[in-house]
Order: C-alpha cells, then structure tokens, then sequence
C-alpha cells in the first residue's frame, strides 16, 4: 500500500482498525495531510470532510451518540484544535467516546514565530480522559513500540470504564507529503476484558431492605440513551407500593407506570402535598437533569438521602444530599435492586400518589393548552404529539428542551439533547451527525438564536433528505425572557434577547432545503403535514411565534391556578 511514510501516522490508522472505530472526520489543513493519507487510503475506514472544526467534533458527537461507536477526529495544527472544545466537554459530561486526533508542529518549533504553533499537547485536559502526545521521530530506541503502546492505551480508555472522549497529538515534520510503501495491519494490537460487575446478593438483599415500605423511594432518571434492561427494572420497581419513579423527556425510558413530566406534575402540587410526597429515598440515573423545578425541591428536603447510580468521574452531589455512590451501570443495579425489594411489600400508596398527581397535572395541562393562544407553547402543543413513528428528535438548548419536558413525549421513537454542558453551540451539527448512523428521519427543533449559532452545519455534505430542522423564530433568546435572572432587566432586549438576521427562506433556497413557514395555528397544520411528507431534500419549518406573549404563556403555565 502506497501511504504516507509517518510511522506514527499508519500506527494509528492500523489501530483505530484494529479496535473497531469505522468513522472518521477530517478537516482540512496542511500539517495534518500525512493523517488523511494514512487514513483516508484505508478502506476499512468512512471518511468524511467537514471544514469547520467546531461543526465537525459535534458533528462526530451525534454519529457517536447515534451510533454507539468511537468517531476519530483529525485537525490540522493551531487553533484549529481549540475548535474541538465544545464538542470535547460535551462528550466529556455525556460519556461519548471521541478520539480527537491533532496534527502539530515538532517540540522545537513550538512558541518560535512559526505559523500555526501553540501549545496542543493538553489543551484539551479538563475535558478528556486522556491524552497523550507523539513525538515527530520515531528513530530513537523503542520509538515504534512507545507509539504502540501509547496509542493502544488512548484508544482503550475511551471505550472502557466511564466511556469518553480522549485526545492523541501527533507531531510532524516536512516534508509532509513524502509516501512509501507500507504494509498494513502489522501493529501489535493490545485488548482489554471488562467483567460485568453485580452486586453480590448480600449486598443487593440489604440494599434492599434499606429501601423496604415503609420508606418512600423516589427515582430519578436524566438523560439517557434507549435501554430496555432499564426500562425493564425502573418497571419493576415502580410496581412496588413505595415506589415512584420519574423520568425525563431525554431519558428515553416509558411507562405509564412513570412521571414523564416532572416540571408539569411538582408545578402543580401545593406545599402540603410536597412536604407529604417527599421522599426518604431519592435515587438518581442518567446525566444531569433539566428540571430546576425538582433539583431545587430536593435539595430542600430536611434528611432525605440521595444514592447516585452510574459510572462518574467524581461524586456528584446534585442534590447536596449524597449518601451513597454506586458505581455500576444503571440497568444492572436497579435490575438487583428490584429482584431484592420484591419481598418488601407492606402497605404504601406513595407510588399511586405520584401517579394520580401525574394523571391530574396532564388534565391541568390539556386545560391550559385548549385555551392557550398562538404562541411557542401552543406550537410546541402540536408538533411532539405529531411528530411521525420512527422520527428521532434533537432539541436545542434554551426553551425547546425546557417545552418539550412539558409534553408527553411517550411516542417519540428516540429523544436527545445536548445536556452535557448545556451549551447552544452545535445543536444542529449533533444532530446531523446523529442522522447519517440513523437510518430513518432525524428531526431537530432549534430556536432562530440556536440554529443561526451553527449555521455552517447547513452547508455539510453530509446533509440528506432524512434530517429536517424546525426552528421557532420567537424574536431570539426566548428563553431569557423567562428565566427570573434576567427577564425582569432593562438590558433585556439590548442585550439578551437581541433578536437575529435570520433568513431562513433564502438559507433554506441557498443550501438546497425545502422551505415551508407557519405564523399560525392553522398555517401549522398545513405547513407541518408538507414538511412531515417531503422526503426528495432536507427540510426547514421556520415557526414564527410572538416573543413577549410566548414568555408571559410559558410563565403563566407555572402558575397555581
């Protein structure tokens, strides 16, 4: 095989190989090029071409998301690196293995004046599990073998243990297009066993009865990517009598035995039946939660105790109320826990009050919708319950992930988020990534603040007929608007929701998008069923709502009625 002659550069094309990466985005540049020779001459390997860097790790992070698999990213040297960080901390909090792969300069040209030189080696520590850094030569004593290991070591922390993103820098010298002869698949290649880890049973049947009627257990699930084996045991557990469980809209878990819509349910109930319903027990799953409505609840409890499920890498107290960490996957210790409590089944109806509190906050909720005007709420009242079998949804951040947690999302195939980190920047591209390893129609409802923030992932090749965008223009930044901290400001309009230049009619015309608009109830009906039926190019809906009416529903949705 005619390649690049950069030993390093073929160490890690046979080993991202031989340790079942599939998918590669580059970006183009100049001191990465033996990279994308030794990678992009391997057939065993997809490789895609996204010039902008920032769209192209988050980009990575939905096909990764989507895919379950490892996404290898190369960068040339610089800042385009830097790029990368968004994505790279959003990975990082959402335990999505990245391998981020940066070309550099040699160690001796670093902070010399010469172009594209900064320090890469750890600019991305806080946010990766690891990193490590490849000489530019390879000659000295145990050169090969030092590469070997090093990268042998990267590629398995990312998908062992709490799975994440990891950071290999390579450092080359001109010249930069020189190739050779090589032959693939010679690199020792180094495997890891992970043993499933239980609980013994002792330790599960006293777990249990710490847990046992009369106490009130109240179980918490955030973000999370569809899991039977999970579903299965939350089930389980939510048929015992002491038992509530509660899931949000991204957890992908569903039940009716559930309360899937935690905000609509705790903003209904009045003190007395807080200070009732609280539980002695909370358990928590999943990434970090949306609701402020229940963080700020529990964290007000007097002597509840709080257990954490889930492979961190550190304690998280959330609810500053830790009293036991569990490092296990989810499905298999609430699994255990539930097969334990099974005999511990003494009269309790906190499970049921849940529930009927959930069945009486939706009633509440379809009042509020039937008399609700033309706003962001009533559009979004619309769309999630039409929203097609089989459609994966992304939401932005700000307020379509806030309302969507407001609406039964039940039927919705698969739901995700960028929650890690909660940034705005990159919804659109995540969810481009996520519908090339999707194999039926990906839908993204952004706002027209969110979506003009990425707007260079409209001009992806990557983009097809299966991903359509909706984007609520509600004046932009509707969500500050509504948050208390800066709602009541008179910077507001200046210099919050500052509305945007958004033309997404010639947008959608430019990069080869179906275009259709709704600036009304029954336009939206119209406007949606075209949208949901185009299926010959990708397609944008652009929802214009009215911002200060939108704002004053949402807050008013709250309200005791």
């Amino acid at each position: 095989m005619i390649t690049t002659d950069k030993k390093s550069c073929n160490i890690v094309a046979d080993l991202l190989i031989a340790h079942g990466i599939c998918n590669v985005i580059i970006s183009p540049g100049s001191r990465n090029a033996p990279l994308v020779m030794a990678l992009s001459r391997r057939g065993e390997l997809t490789v895609d071409v996204v010039i902008d860097e920032r769209s192209a790790a988050f980009i990575a992070l939905g096909l990764s998301l989507q895919s379950g698999k490892p996404v290898a990213l190369v960068c040339t040297s610089g800042t385009a690196l830097l790029n990368y960080a968004p994505a790279v901390a959003e990975a990082f909090y959402r335990c999505i293995p990245l391998i981020v792969i940066s070309a550099d300069r040699p160690q001796e040209w670093i902070d010399q004046d010469d172009s594209q030189t900064i320090w890469q080696q750890e600019a991305l520590a806080p946010y990766v599990k690891r990193n490590c850094d490849i000489p530019a030569h390879l000659e000295f004593e145990n050169g090969k073998w030092v590469c070997n290991r090093l990268v042998n070591d990267i590629l398995l922390e990312a998908v062992n243990g709490r799975k994440g993103p990891v950071h290999i820098n390579v450092r080359l010298d001109a010249p930069l297009n020189r190739t050779a002869e090589v032959a693939a698949d010679v690199n020792r290649v180094v495997r890891m066993v992970s043993p499933s880890t239980e609980l013994p049973t002792a330790e599960a049947r006293r777990l249990g009865t710490l847990l046992a009627s009369p106490r009130k257990v109240l179980i918490i699930v955030g973000f999370h990517e569809p899991d039977e084996k999970l579903n299965r045991a939350l089930a389980k557990l939510a048929r015992l009598p002491n038992v509530a469980v509660m899931t949000e809209s991204i957890a992908n878990l569903h039940s009716p035995l559930f309360v899937s819509r935690i905000d609509s349910t705790l903003c209904r109930l009045s003190a007395e039946e807080k200070r009732e319903l609280a539980p002695d027990v909370v358990i928590t799953a999943g990434g970090a939660l949306v609701s402020r409505f229940v963080k700020e609840w529990i964290r007000s409890i007097d002597n509840v105790e709080h257990w954490h499920v889930g492979q961190t890498h550190t304690t998280v107290d959330c609810f500053k109320h830790l009293a036991l960490r569990v490092e296990m996957q989810p499905a298999v210790f609430l699994r255990q826990l539930a097969s334990a409590m099974q005999i511990h089944r003494e009269p309790s109806a906190y499970g049921e009050r849940w529930r009927e509190a959930a069945a009486m906050a939706a009633d509440a909720h379809d009042r509020y919708m039937a008399c609700c005007p033309w706003s962001d709420m009533k559009a979004f009242s619309y769309i999630i319950p039409n929203i097609p079998a089989g459609w994966n949804l992304h939401l932005s951040n700000g307020t379509p992930i806030r309302y969507a947690q407001l609406m039964d999302c039940s039927r919705i195939h698969r739901s995700d988020c960028n929650r890690g980190v909660s940034g705005i920047d990159g919804c659109t591209s995540t969810a481009l990534g996520a519908s090339i390893a999707y194999s039926g129609t990906t839908l993204l409802i952004t706002g027209d603040m969110s979506c003009q923030y990425d707007l260079g992932a409209l001009a992806s090749q990557l983009v097809s007929p299966k991903f359509k965008i909706i984007v609520i223009c509600n004046g932009g930044g509707g969500i500050f608007r509504f948050i208390s901290s800066t709602s009541g400001l008179p910077e507001l309009e200046k210099c919050f929701a500052v509305g945007t230049r958004l033309p997404l009619r010639e947008l959608a015309e430019g990069y080869g998008f179906a275009y259709f608009e709704a600036r009304s109830e029954e336009e939206l009906y119209k406007s949606f069923a075209g949208f949901a039926e185009c299926d010959d190019k990708p397609a944008i809906l652009a929802v214009f709502t009215p911002p200060e009416e939108s704002a004053e529903i949402l807050k008013g949705y709250f309200q005791p009625a």
